[in-house]
């Protein structure tokens, strides 16, 4: 895998470069988190990972992570205020209540602003630069269009409240730049949807390519859902789809550039179709096809979003140059992982 050199000179850091950098990461038990981890690993870094501290020893795609120092998300303030030497290097903030089907409105507005709020403040306080996920779903059905301008976000209309907390702390953020109050660097991340190797805990929020490898394996075949638009053929229902590594290779360019402020699309500015995802997971396993169109539920049939495509204009003139890794390759790497895994397992 080819990846961003580092070198002192492009890593925020102390003085001390006999150090190692450290990286504070939340939400590193989760899917993203743990591929931050992994990279961190790759590199030397020194991590603490930020999670609930079940996930880290029930999710057994993680085994072979060094995940540094272990604190629980719920506990990291008392762990960062008794341990006043340690200072991360870069937080990158992916810790979140990320279910679209989540309607605890109180709930997300503790996990996902407030907390969010905290990680923000003590960047600003300790001058640490800060990385954080917000998400696509911040675009809603996607009328205002697609486009990471920071003018718009204000009217923006999620089609759940998951998407609402992440809009609600966008703009907070960057209410707070014109305050003058924020970390030295920092940057958002509106995740589009993210594929790869690591997704099981997450259930049915898990991405396609998952649910149609799981499918494939127990009956040859994949459901999808019809669709219930007109002009728009079932399996037509559109997505931009990003592989988990491309991810990290932005958070890894953000942090380490670093990205000097904003908020950015994380997507491949591509759209492609449940059938074409659906068709390369077939093909990555040397499968016929055999897919089968089902009624979308109608407790989401009226939030369900038939096109997402980022914009990605913004990132590349951050200085962000690599080429996305197609659908095909992404598909490809990850039913190799999934297949490689399960072999250990057995």
């Amino acid at each position: 895998m080819t990846t961003h050199p580092i070198s002192a000179t492009n890593i925020p850091m102390e003085s001390n470069l006999t150090r190692k950098p450290l990286w504070l990461i939340t939400g590193a038990a989760g899917f993203i988190g743990a591929r931050m981890v992994e990279r961190c690993n790759e590199r030397g870094f020194a991590v603490i990972s930020a999670d609930d501290l079940q996930a880290f020893s029930s999710r057994p795609e993680h085994s072979g992570l060094d995940f540094g120092t272990k604190v629980d998300f719920r506990d990291l303030w008392t762990w960062l205020a008794a341990h006043p030497g340690t200072r991360p290097d870069v937080v990158i903030h992916l810790g979140a209540c990320s279910s679209t089907t989540e309607l605890n409105v109180e709930f997300l507005r503790r996990v996902n602003v407030e907390y969010s709020q905290k990680i923000w403040d003590y960047c600003t306080r300790n001058s640490i630069p800060l990385c954080y996920a917000s998400s696509a779903a911040t675009y809603g059905g996607g009328e205002l269009g697609y486009a990471d301008d920071e003018s718009a976000m204000d009217h923006l209309k999620p089609l759940n409240p998951y998407g609402e907390s992440k809009r609600l702390f966008d703009v907070w953020a960057i209410e707070q730049e014109k305050k003058g109050s924020h970390p030295p660097a920092w940057s958002g991340h509106k995740f589009f949807n993210v594929y790869g190797f690591g997704e099981r805990h997450k259930g049915g929020q898990a991405s396609v390519v998952l649910h149609a490898y799981d499918q494939i394996c127990k009956s040859g075949g994949v459901r999808l859902f019809k669709s219930h638009r007109e002009g728009i053929a079932h399996g037509h229902q559109s997505r931009d789809f990003i592989f988990v590594r491309d991810v990290i290779d932005i958070l890894e360019f953000a942090a380490t550039h670093p990205v000097r402020r904003g908020i950015y699309n994380v997507g491949t500015g591509e759209a492609r179709t449940f059938l074409d995802l659906t068709r390369a997971v077939f093909k990555s396993m040397g499968q016929p096809e055999q897919i089968e169109f089902i009624d979308t539920p109608e407790a989401i049939r009226e939030r369900y979003q038939y096109f997402t495509q980022a914009t990605t204009r913004k990132l590349r003139d951050a200085g962000y140059t690599r080429a996305f890794t197609s659908l095909e390759e992404g598909v490809k790497a990850t039913v190799g992982q999934l297949e490689a895994f399960g072999r250990l397992r057995n």
